[in-house]
């Protein structure tokens, strides 16, 4: 399920990655276009997200103040801090989400990279293998390299079809696809020939590079972002803010060298654009916060803000029912009182105080038992 789920989200992808090969016939080059198009796609959400971070920022004072002022009431804390979002439209949890778009985009890129048959060329798996059966016909041997033969066999595939396209070309929907770019092999693994970083010239070198300016680039991203937000304070969110200046760098460090240098060109050009993205919506939305805001915008927040407080004094009283109803709904239930029982057998009837006792007579009972 989760591979046919996979498949049908690479689609659109591979569909833009392929349109964009067939344009300018490098493989580099589409990678780099099809990253500019996903920016554009998301530049309306992100548009959003950096306004609500701006402002957030902008407000950090405010937000301190309440949280000293209440550090030993937390629900009261929580209330203010609620209130004084809903008074400025902020949305503390709005950048959390767009943060983490990079990351399917570059796990749908990979399967397209490393697949480049069945997912960038969306052959069938009945076209895969008649491809597989005439590459092994004209001499194809599988290469091994540190046990990852099954895994990016289709690249070598591809490869091979690149070289002898014309035994393809009656398979529809095959393509022929030059990985090369700036003179580097972009299905290369820079973790798999750095022992020959100074001996195989630029091949090599270039691709164990590719990893580092990803990551020094990343860096650099997100010190643009962090210096347009303004967290400079000892607060969560900054310190939060500067422990993804450290993750980012080094998980992009990590990508760059441990799978094909395709997506390391990915990174490389995504961490560009968000620079320049970050740089030009930082002054932007600056200047648009520093005007007056339109009578539209603060009629909006006035009618979030009396919401927030009708909602809030709905439930304050809904309490104080409850607790007058604990006060006085309760019947008071009386002690019980320990009677003690009455004693039958302290008085009796006229025939038992004089002459014979009826009470008192047996089945033996004999009057004259004491005759004379």
């Amino acid at each position: 399920m989760f591979s046919t789920l996979g498949y049908y989200i690479c689609i659109p992808f591979a569909w833009l990655l392929r349109i964009f090969y067939e344009l300018t016939g490098s493989y580099g080059m589409a990678l780099i276009l099809f990253t500019l198009i996903v920016k554009l796609v998301l530049l309306p959400f992100q548009l959003k997200s950096k306004k609500s971070m701006l402002r957030m920022n902008k407000f950090q004072p405010k937000m301190r103040e309440i949280q000293e002022k209440y550090a030993n009431n937390q629900q009261k804390m929580n209330e203010e801090l609620q209130l004084l979002y809903a008074q400025e439209g902020i949305n503390p949890m709005s950048g959390c989400l767009w943060s983490l778009l990079p990351f399917p985009i570059i796990i749908a890129l990979y399967s397209i990279i490393r697949q480049p048959l069945s997912r960038f060329m969306l052959l069938s798996a009945e076209a895969v293998e008649k491809v597989r059966g005439i590459a092994t016909g004209l001499g194809y041997v599988m290469e091994q390299t540190n046990g990852r033969a099954s895994f990016y066999e289709e690249i070598q595939l591809a490869k091979f079809i690149n070289d002898h396209f014309a035994s393809f070309s009656d398979i529809g929907g095959v393509l022929r696809v030059d990985y090369n770019f700036l003179g580097l092999d972009l299905t290369v693994v820079p973790q798999t020939i750095w022992k020959t970083v100074f001996s195989g010239g630029w091949a090599s070198f270039g691709l164990v590079l590719i990893p580092i300016i990803s990551a020094a680039l990343s860096f650099f991203q997100s010190k643009v972002s962090m210096a347009g937000n303004g967290q400079k304070s000892d607060d969560a969110a900054a310190r939060s803010t500067r422990s993804m200046m450290l993750m980012m760098p080094l998980m992009s460090l990590w990508i760059g060298f441990t799978l094909p240098a395709a997506l390391g060109v990915y990174w490389i050009a995504n961490s560009v654009f968000q620079i320049v993205q970050d740089v030009i919506l930082n002054k932007f939305f600056s200047e648009r916060m520093e005007r007056e805001e339109t009578e539209k915008e603060r009629k909006k927040r006035e009618e979030r803000v009396a919401k927030m407080l009708a909602a809030r004094e709905q439930q304050r009283q809904l309490q104080e029912q409850a607790a007058n109803r604990g006060r006085s709904g309760k019947p008071q239930t009386a002690k019980k009182q320990d009677k003690k029982p009455e004693k039958k057998g302290t008085s009796t009837s006229e025939a038992g105080r004089i002459g014979d006792r009826p009470y008192a007579r047996g089945r033996s009972y004999d009057p004259e038992h004491y005759g004379e």
